[in-house]
This record gives structure tokens, sequence and C-alpha cells, in this order.
């Protein structure tokens, strides 16, 4: 269930849409309706996703008479596709070739999304360090 405050924002938002619609004969981005209610734009954004209908899975979106392709259809496993499973092999080969330190460095920055400087800092080298091991 939609709270009405965000269901109150979201009726502004397309006001202030269809006014600046109006004013500018164009359409406006999230940003300038966002600015025109004086909200921040990922308010404006949760409030319009929020009073969107759901769609079904099992939605056809396409059909000619022969087999109907569904939304299902259309999403896709980022995480077990024939590139990815092929990339991971990759890199456990050549994660293998490193030594520790090289190995920590790279899992750090890569898997574990920290900065040059947080590892710099957590291994006790400095950022250029960091840097040039990431080069080799």
């Amino acid at each position: 269930r939609v709270s009405r405050s965000l269901r109150d924002i979201a009726y502004k938002a397309l006001l202030v849409r269809d006014k600046l619609i109006k004013d500018n004969n164009k359409e406006p981005n999230i940003s300038q309706i966002a600015k025109e209610l004086n909200l921040p734009r990922e308010e404006v954004v949760f409030a319009l996703d929020a009073i969107q209908d759901p769609v079904s899975l099992f939605e056809p979106i396409y059909h000619d008479g022969g087999d109907a392709i569904y939304v299902m259809d259309q999403i896709s496993d980022s995480k077990n596709t024939d590139e990815n499973w092929l990339e991971n092999i990759s890199i456990k080969e050549a994660m293998k070739k490193l030594n520790d330190r090289e190995k920590l460095i790279l899992t750090l920055r890569f898997f574990n999304g920290r900065t040059q400087m947080e590892v710099a800092d957590e291994i006790g080298i400095s950022q250029a360090q960091v840097s040039r091991l990431e080069k080799t």
C-alpha cells in the first residue's frame, strides 16, 4: 500500500510535469520536476515509482500468432551467462599466479570496492604503490 504522502508527491509531480511540458513544449527531466517541487530528486523518483502498477512476469509483450514473448523472457540473469563463466575462470587462473599481497590488493580494490587510498592505508603502503601494483 502506497502512503498518502507519497501519492501526494507523485500527484504534484505529474501536475508539474504537465505544466512544464505546456510551458517549454518538451518533456521535463526528473531534476527539473524536483526543482519545481523543491524536493530531492530521489524523493520524486521514489514517489513516481510507487504509484506505477506492477507488471506480471507472465505479461505478454509480443505475440504474432505463434509463441508469445513474456516480460520474464526479456529479463536476463547476468550472473550465469557463458561470458561470466569464462570470465570467472580467467580471473581465478590469473589470481593463482599472483603473490598473497597482490591478491589482497586486487581483492580489496575490485571485489570489495575499496579505493586505492583505503587499500594503501590498510596494507601500509602508499597510494602510488597500489596504483603501480594494479598496473603490473
